[in-house]
């Protein structure tokens, strides 16, 4: 029988395979090693193969799609429901094989290596920024401990660090300047190799036609431009810029019912760094409209809303603008789309 939809479960180590035909009879169950996943879809005809979106899927799915086979991620949320009972990898597997085949299952894109590395670039200086900040705040609360503050902020650290080091009259017991130097040191190591990581996403910034287009828009800058263009990838996937925004999870929650809409706060889906980028750069742009603008559609929804509710609206927009800048080119525009004003 010709296996036409496989259900692929992998795992670091053993991958489970699950197999149907036209029918949807069961023909393949087999538990696969590393080793043996590409040797076994090399002999196998051309057919559908699901995998679960995780850590190392876009590889495999690069992989089996070199061999003929036409593969499709699936966000692990939407295979849930199709588990039957248990939690085992043949139970996972057939479950794939089941949402894959769905008309209306909706797929994660298959991403490029150089997606993933832009993106590496993003998860490292994420976790390089965190690890900075635990130091710091580990920095101002040990030496709080011995009555030497410092202000908040960047600055605040600078200060704490010539204090540590230059102060002679600071006392400090050895062991505790020894250990709160070797904390200092680290907070340096930390910031250099930020500062490199940094270097690296705006060079390839600045090689990228489209992640310069995006850097036009306010609100957005070398790092968010270059985290949508790795994060989102063909922006044709996305068939409206509502369906961009609810994937970045930018829109309201539904509780809907009976015909009453009900709306909540955002649904806070999709991707948390990329929301978060976007939102912090529409809280820099109302920092400034407060300063500079007294007119427009922001400048009123601050006087009406909440600060947080203007940030999320403006980084829906922004999400909305981005769309259009990927899937019809060009810059952005503040005047395009406006009507002209009344005579």
């Amino acid at each position: 029988m010709e296996i036409t939809t496989i259900g692929l479960d992998i795992a670091k180590r053993v991958f489970q395979a699950h197999g149907v035909d036209a029918a949807g009879r069961a023909v393949l169950r087999r538990k696969l090693g590393r080793s043996e996943v590409l040797d076994v879809f090399r002999v196998l005809p051309p057919c559908l193969v699901g995998i679960e979106a995780c850590g190392t899927a876009h590889h495999w799915a690069r992989e089996i799609r070199a061999l003929g086979h036409e593969v499709r991620l699936i966000p692990a949320a939407y295979v849930k429901p199709y588990v039957k009972r248990g939690k085992t990898d043949a139970a996972d597997a057939e479950a794939i094989c089941e949402a894959v085949r769905r008309p209306t299952m909706r797929f994660v894109p298959i991403k490029t290596p150089e997606q993933q590395a832009v993106l590496l670039l993003h998860r490292t200086r994420d976790l390089l920024i965190r690890q900075r900040t635990m130091l710091v705040n580990a920095l101002r609360g040990h030496m709080a401990e011995f009555g030497i503050i410092a202000r908040q902020g960047a600055g605040g650290v600078g200060e704490l660090l010539a204090t540590l080091r230059g102060a002679e009259e600071v006392l400090l017991p050895a062991p505790a300047k020894g250990a709160l130097l070797g904390l200092a040191e680290q907070i340096e190591a930390l910031e250099a190799r930020v500062d490199d990581v940094e270097a690296a996403i705006l060079a390839w910034h600045k090689g990228n036609e489209a992640s310069r287009r995006l850097a036009t828009v306010p609100g957005i800058g070398p790092i968010t431009a270059t985290a949508i263009l790795a994060s989102v990838g063909d922006v044709s996937n996305f068939r409206s810029p509502r369906h961009l925004t609810a994937w970045i999870g930018l829109v309201p929650k539904q509780n809907s019912t009976g015909g009453k809409p009900r709306q909540g706060g955002i649904s806070k889906a999709g991707d948390r760094y990329l929301r978060r980028l976007l939102v912090l750069g529409a809280s820099s742009v109302i920092c400034h409209t407060r300063i500079q603008a007294r007119e427009g559609w922001l400048a009123d929804l601050i006087r009406r809303r909440p600060t947080m509710v203007a940030a999320v609206a403006h980084a829906n927009k922004t999400a909305r603008i981005v769309w259009a800048l990927l899937t019809h080119g060009g810059v952005y525009n503040p005047m395009a789309g406006r009507r002209p004003a009344a005579p």
